[in-house]
């Protein structure tokens, strides 16, 4: 067999690994919303008919709202501080560049690494010890922390890819450390920001396993599905709801990927500084 050959050989079975692979994760996936749309409760092929009756029931469920609202205002408190805390940590390494500023950064990362079981017990004790209990506030601090790593990982690669002349010739003209961060290095870092702000979002308003042990008595909305899937009736409202959600995180995630990449290919400097 001549190299040619083996060569066409290998790239056919890569191309059936790689199609099998995506059919076995994307597929499932593909699955709730045509059950999402099936005149049925069963969720069973072949299909018994077409309706948007499951659809239609998401509009007047008042404990779905009231769970849609939490992990919005979840959701974004998470982003917020997520966002700000990464931007800081961030740059302070690439600025700084020392051991501390460097482990600090390392430990900002570190729970993307951590089992979410483990982090749901343990913020769990520690919001007991400070008084929170189970509540909103404690879902918040424990979001953030879940979404830190993403923060400070997407706030480092646009740092790291901003020049250092850039800084040092804004220093060099008479601007204070501060005065270059916030004419210069922040608004070539806007889209980042938004880029970060956006994926924490997402993460905290997906997230289960941390919501699970410290949600009180305000589910979000991933523990109102949870909940839900006890009730063999509410199974085709929930692949509805599945479905809404499928479609905004795919939303989300794409325009945060554009804005970043928009981002990281514009790096003009700004005309003038105060």
């Amino acid at each position: 067999m001549s190299a040619g050959a083996a060569c066409s050989k290998n790239a056919t079975w890569l191309k059936g690994y790689i199609l099998a692979y995506v059919l076995f994760l994307y597929l499932p996936i593909a699955i709730i919303p045509i059950f999402s749309f099936n005149n049925s409760i069963q969720a069973a092929f072949p299909l018994s008919g077409f309706t948007l009756e499951w659809y239609r029931s998401l509009v007047n469920n008042e404990n779905l709202h009231r769970a849609f609202e939490t992990s919005l205002i979840v959701g974004f408190s998470a982003a917020f501080l997520a966002t700000s805390i990464g931007m800081t940590v961030a740059y302070m390494e690439i600025s700084a560049g020392d051991r501390v500023s460097r482990a600090i950064s390392a430990l900002a990362r570190l729970p993307i690494l951590i089992p979410g079981v483990i982090v749901g017990i343990a913020l769990l004790i520690l919001v007991n010890l400070a008084g929170l209990g189970p509540s909103r506030t404690a879902i918040v601090l424990g979001h953030t922390l879940v979404a830190l790593p993403t923060a400070v990982v997407i706030m480092r690669s646009r740092f790291l890819s901003l020049p250092k002349s850039y800084s040092e010739v804004a220093m060099d003209l008479g601007a204070h450390e501060w005065t270059t961060f916030r004419r210069i290095i922040l608004p070539l870092a806007t889209p980042a920001i938004a880029s970060s702000f956006m994926l924490s979002f997402l993460t905290s308003f997906d997230e289960f396993i941390v919501a699970f042990f410290l949600s009180g008595t305000e589910p979000t909305l991933p523990l109102y599905v949870w909940g839900q899937l006890r009730f063999p009736k509410s199974l085709p409202s929930v692949m509805a709801l599945g479905s809404v959600i499928l479609l905004a995180s795919v939303v989300i995630a794409t325009t945060a990927e554009i804005i970043r990449r928009r981002g990281a290919s514009a790096t003009e400097l700004p005309l003038s500084f105060k």
